[in-house]
């Protein structure tokens, strides 16, 4: 018998009783890996990818690389390192510096990797909407070669916090960068929703930019993963580096066929999800709920404070119809779709919120005076919605 289906013991496996499926709204990367994606990764070729002998590991770059019009691409197990790689690759003598937006998940979100692998300053920019134009980036680009850290590269992300940025916008900041003899990143961890979204060909999106990385975890629904995508030289720099960070891995051609297999089934149906993300937008609208941020694709920032209920109240009473979202005791949350919430889960979603809106009325709440909307817009985005605040040490 093959080593590989030998039991590693003879007790008979635990029967454990069924669960009912979770609704699971707090992000994306919440999808739950299915049976036929596991019956696909029987199928795996069983190389050894840090020697690049992995047939199907060597498939997928292949195939991201074209899809992006670049010449190579890497398996990541994180966009965090997909990101932190791109980076670093292109970034060679400090003193220097990153431009990118100051809600960027690069700046935020990734435990001050720039600095830490890359010995950079960061440039965070104020947009005044929910992108960065070309005219805010060439405003802050450092040229200061003095006392500086001179701007090398622009960090854009796409989409963030749901919104797109328009690939017109985008084809301004590259001549920039071009002009100014910057290099150009793209966390495009949710490019797949931005490009199902507008129909824009991710290789448009690769002529902008020397280095993109782009999520498999996420609304690509893949168990593990994140490709990062560039020059044949500088994926050959970036595996290098990704050994150093620690992040070869061995036989991961099982993950790498399922995540091929989730990018050709699962990412044509992501306009259909944003579309129920704006069926719900609409309905809790409609129940005075506040939308923070235009629904553009799959993400959806709500604050409840107009109708008297907290997050809190709203995650405790969703778990009688078994969905799932971030608690808080204040009024502002996150809320992300994927292919597996259902127009069912939508429904019933709505209904509970009209439920804890109506028991609020009946009890005598008096909503708030309207504020600045365009202050409360731009300043109540991703900061106090995102989950890496709820979270507890």
């Amino acid at each position: 018998m093959s080593p590989i289906s030998t039991s590693v013991t003879s007790e008979k496996p635990i029967e454990k009783a069924e669960k009912p499926f979770i609704f699971d709204l707090t992000s994306d990367t919440a999808t739950i890996p299915t049976d036929e994606m596991f019956d696909i990764m029987k199928q795996a070729t069983r190389g050894d990818d840090v020697y690049q002998t992995d047939d199907d590991c060597k498939a997928l770059e292949d195939y991201v690389a074209q899809l992006m019009g670049h010449e190579a691409a890497l398996f990541c197990t994180s966009g965090t390192l997909s990101n932190q790689l791109g980076l670093r690759c292109l970034l060679f003598q400090p003193p220097h510096s990153v431009l990118c937006d100051s809600r960027s998940h690069v700046f935020n979100y990734e435990c001050g990797g720039i600095a830490y692998h890359s010995q950079a300053n960061v440039v965070p920019v104020v947009a005044k909407g929910t992108y960065m134009t070309a005219e805010e980036v060439e405003s802050k680009i450092n040229r200061d070669t003095l006392c500086g850290a001179i701007t090398k590269v622009v960090s854009l992300e796409n989409t963030m916090n749901g919104t797109i940025m328009p690939i017109e916008e985008i084809r301004k900041i590259s001549k920039v960068a071009r002009d100014n003899d910057l290099k150009m990143h793209l966390d495009g961890a949710r490019l797949w929703n931005a490009s199902e979204e507008t129909r824009t060909p991710l290789s448009e999106y690769g002529k902008c930019f020397d280095t993109i990385s782009i999520c498999l975890s996420k609304g690509a629904g893949a168990p593990i993963g994140s490709m990062l995508t560039g020059s044949q030289e500088l994926i050959t720099r970036a595996r290098h580096i990704r050994k150093l960070m620690g992040g070869g891995w061995r036989q991961a051609g099982m993950l790498a066929v399922a995540a091929r297999h989730c990018i050709k089934t699962i990412v044509p149906t992501m306009r259909d999800t944003h579309a129920l993300a704006r069926k719900l937008g609409k309905n809790l609208e409609a129940l005075g709920i506040k939308l923070l941020l235009p629904v553009e694709t799959n993400m959806l920032f709500i604050d409840t404070k107009p109708t008297g209920i907290t997050i809190a109240d709203l995650a405790e009473a969703l778990k009688s119809k078994n969905i799932k979202i971030f608690s808080n005791n204040g009024t502002v949350v996150r809320l992300v779709f994927h292919y597996q919430i259902s127009p069912e889960a939508v429904d019933d979603f709505t209904k509970i919120a009209t439920q804890l809106v109506q028991m609020k009325k009946k009890a005598g709440f008096v909503p708030p005076l309207p504020g600045n909307p365009e202050v409360e817009t731009i300043e109540q985005t991703a900061e106090s919605a995102y989950p890496s605040a709820t979270v507890k040490n």
